[in-house]
């Protein structure tokens, strides 16, 4: 509070504006730091008026920790649409009253939108929020928060419930009396059905708000965009042309489009919007002329933004297409751009998510002056897009959107909008056998029942998965590591390689080390490689791709190499990732088998070392194979950097065999005779696959001795073992051991240059040749 020898300034306090946190959207909160406060004579609760273009109220509220001492307001892009003030602006801030409102009218403030339903959710909405005419206000999930010693009025705001499954956008039509109000117990709270569009306020449809995951590039698309067309004198004070264009690319989904319309909104410009195919005429010159109509209502309403979506599809490369109509829109595009008429105070913003196929001319300063890479969004930008998503969300109390975000590896903003939206649709599900199907309205009491719980996004997760794999996404089994037995040295490598780095990144930072990038599993057949690679992605909540060299190998020329760039492109996207390929030996088999022309294994093998290991960096990707023939993978694949652990899978000890029993015969019912350490004793050099194959055996001779036999005898088991062999030979189990040695000691030796045949190199005479 203000001494007396400091009153509280009564002509306000000048203030720059700054972007409020997503989830302080739609509360109607100013925060502001305590200085500040103390010299308007505040506290905390308190309401402001926030001038800039419009006056506009709130509740000033104390700041953010790390904004102490600074002297900036944070607040919504609603406020800021409805105090006529952009980021960056100067508002003043002046201590204000609000009185108890007789009577408020709302309205959609959100086109194609009819509301009914009873008014008294919304006096539960916007209790306590300060209003006035003319404003547009949100509605908003109550969210579990910190309350702390916070004021009666704003507690009551934070625990606001939802009007309904999502944000909904209402302009303040009427009130009575005039002026700064409240809604009380005594107010009467109508809604309008239709939209009603306030006279002079500021597009708010979309905002910085609406945006997570994006902070360093909204700061660029700031200063290229909304500076030029706020302040084009500052950039002809330093005699300089501003920019004339941004490309923004990405994989889909991510928010390029919803980027441009914040920009367009937060900058008060006019939006002009070029959907690609749209323009295309059947006649001729009509494709152009629809292009210059656009670029000349753009040029009389200036400032605007002409924002061309996917320009990839009427931009191609012009060497590369056979028709007139697209060279001509590209040529056409280019003289728009920058032609000999002057453009000023127009801006285009253009999205893709295939720079490559767009016209090299485009692509220089003068026309498109920057590109802007809006890429899938990590842990942190996962969770702001979460918090936006489920603004509008009654969420129970056991929801976590950070423990959310951390398992959404590789989605965009889509796919979370999507996450949310199948939660909510399982919300209502729950509810479907309360509702009266033949009534149009839901009853109030059902909808205060109503939220959203981590079980409805446990549910989600399982039908949502990120955009960008869904051509190579496999469903990853249910494969745990308590259903893999007698491999307990190489599951702690695994955990250490794969899980560790993952959960604890910040350990591998602190002590200035990488994670290992890839693994070899190598051992005799039937050992559990595949199955240690399925319970290593299910345990690491990592996206698993799974590939085999099938699915790489093409007989068309460079087809193979593109298909495994592309993979690693897609891996990378949506990183962190696991990459198995299954039997690596017959995709990256020894080079300098095949005379003349190279053959399209040793392609393969060039490109894969390349990605794993090349100029572009590998990160957060880990490249799992498996084969029974190490020998015969190309040495240069083996060291350090590339298969960083070559991971040896052997034949199962004793008191392996008897846990991989055990795990077999969990749902077997076992007759009292049957002695599992007598079995695994017994058993000696059987893989697991071996032991599946001896109780599928026994369950069979339980069945022939009698179609109604319900327990499975120690004579069923000791039939199945006569019938039964082990798959290894203490040869072949020599030979692995000598390999897994010699492998374990020279791994970083490669092998002289020459031609050698990969059917020359043989278990037996592997250890000769290195």
């Amino acid at each position: 509070m203000a001494d007396a020898e400091n009153p509280p300034k009564t002509d306000g306090h000048k203030l720059q504006v700054a972007n409020a946190r997503p989830e302080d959207s739609g509360r109607g909160f100013a925060r502001m730091s305590r200085e500040t406060m103390s010299e308007l004579g505040l506290v905390e609760g308190d309401v402001v008026t926030i001038t800039g273009k419009r006056s506009t109220p709130a509740r000033a509220v104390h700041p953010y920790p790390e904004d102490e001492g600074l002297t900036i307001l944070r607040i919504d892009g609603l406020q800021r649409a409805n105090a006529g003030a952009g980021s960056g602006d100067l508002v003043t801030i002046q201590k204000a009253e609000s009185q108890p409102a007789k009577r408020v009218v709302f309205a959609p403030a959100q086109k194609n939108v009819r509301l009914h339903g009873n008014a008294e959710a919304l006096k539960r909405s916007f209790g306590m929020k300060p209003l006035t005419q003319g404003d547009v206000v949100a509605t908003a999930g109550q969210r579990p928060v910190d309350q702390g010693d916070m004021p009666p009025q704003l507690r009551q705001i934070m625990n606001a419930p939802a009007y309904a499954l999502q944000e909904v956008r209402l302009v303040v039509a009427a009130t009575t009396p005039k002026g700064i109000v409240h809604i009380g117990q005594e107010t009467e709270v109508e809604l309008k059905a239709d939209y009603s569009e306030p006279a002079d306020a500021r597009r708010a449809d979309v905002t910085y708000d609406d945006l997570g995951g994006l902070g360093e590039t909204i700061d660029q698309m700031r200063e290229m965009v909304e500076l030029p067309l706020r302040y084009p004198e500052l950039f002809q004070r330093l005699g300089v042309d501003p920019p004339k264009g941004v490309l923004l690319h990405g994989p889909p989904g991510t928010g390029k489009t919803l980027l441009a319309r914040a920009v367009a909104n937060e900058s008060d410009a006019e939006f002009f919007l070029i959907n690609g195919p749209e323009i295309m005429g059947s006649a001729y010159g009509e494709s152009e002329k629809r292009l210059r109509e656009v670029f000349e209502k753009a040029a009389e309403a200036q400032p605007s933004i002409v924002f061309i979506d996917e320009i990839d599809s009427i931009t191609p490369k012009r060497d590369k297409v056979a028709g007139e109509a697209e060279k001509r829109i590209v040529a056409q595009l280019l003289t728009l751009m920058d032609g000999l008429q002057k453009r000023t105070n127009l801006i285009v913003i253009a999205a893709t998510n295939r720079p490559e196929a767009i016209d090299e001319a485009l692509r220089r300063p003068g026309r498109f002056d920057r590109e802007i890479v809006i890429g899938v969004p990590d842990e942190r930008g996962r969770r702001e897009i979460l918090a936006i998503h489920t603004r509008g969300m009654p969420l129970a109390e056991d929801v976590r959107l950070r423990e959310l975000a951390r398992k959404t590896y590789g989605f965009v903003g889509a796919d979370l909008g999507a996450l949310t939206r199948e939660a909510a649709i399982e919300a209502v599900r729950r509810i479907m056998p309360k509702l009266n199907l033949e009534e149009r309205t839901v009853p109030t009491e059902v909808l205060d029942e109503l939220s959203v719980t981590r079980n409805d996004f446990e549910e989600a997760l399982k039908r949502i998965q990120p955009s960008a794999l869904r051509e190579v996404m496999v469903q990853a089994t249910n494969v745990s590591w308590d259903d893999i037995g007698g491999l307990d040295e190489v599951q702690k490598r695994l955990k250490e390689g794969v899980e560790l780095p993952l959960k604890d990144p910040e350990a591998f930072r602190r002590l200035g080390i990488r994670p290992a990038k890839g693994f070899l599993l190598y051992g005799p057949p039937g050992t559990g490689k595949t199955l240690l690679a399925k319970a290593t992605a299910h345990e690491s909540n990592a996206n698993f791709i799974a590939t085999k060299s099938s699915d790489l190998l093409s007989k068309w020329y460079g087809e193979s190499e593109q298909q495994i760039a592309r993979l690693f492109a897609r891996a990378r996207q949506v990183a962190p990732t696991v990459i198995f390929i299954d039997e690596l030996d017959s995709l990256v088999p020894a080079r300098g088998g095949g005379m003349g022309e190279p053959q399209v294994t040793e392609r393969v093998v060039n490109t894969i070392l390349s990605e794993m290991d090349g100029l572009e960096e590998l990160q957060s990707v880990v490249v799992i194979g498996a084969t029974n023939r190490p020998n015969l993978v190309d040495p240069a694949l083996l060291r350090p950097g590339r298969f960083d652990e070559l991971v040896y899978v052997p034949v199962p000890e004793k008191a392996g065999r008897r846990r991989i029993l055990a795990i077999h015969t969990g749902s077997m019912p076992l007759a009292k005779d049957v002695d599992l350490d007598a079995l695994a004793d017994r058993a000696e050099r059987f893989t697991g696959a071996d032991l599946e194959d001896l109780t599928r055996r026994a369950g069979l001779y339980a069945l022939r001795r009698s179609l109604q036999a319900d327990t499975v005898t120690m004579e069923d088991f000791e039939k199945a073992l006569e019938d039964t062999r082990a798959s290894v030979t203490p040869e072949m189990e020599r030979e692995y051991e000598t390999m897994a040695a010699k492998l374990k000691q020279d791994s970083l030796a490669l092998d002289p240059i020459g031609f050698i045949s990969p059917g020359m190199l043989t278990p037996s005479n592997s250890a000769k040749h290195r």
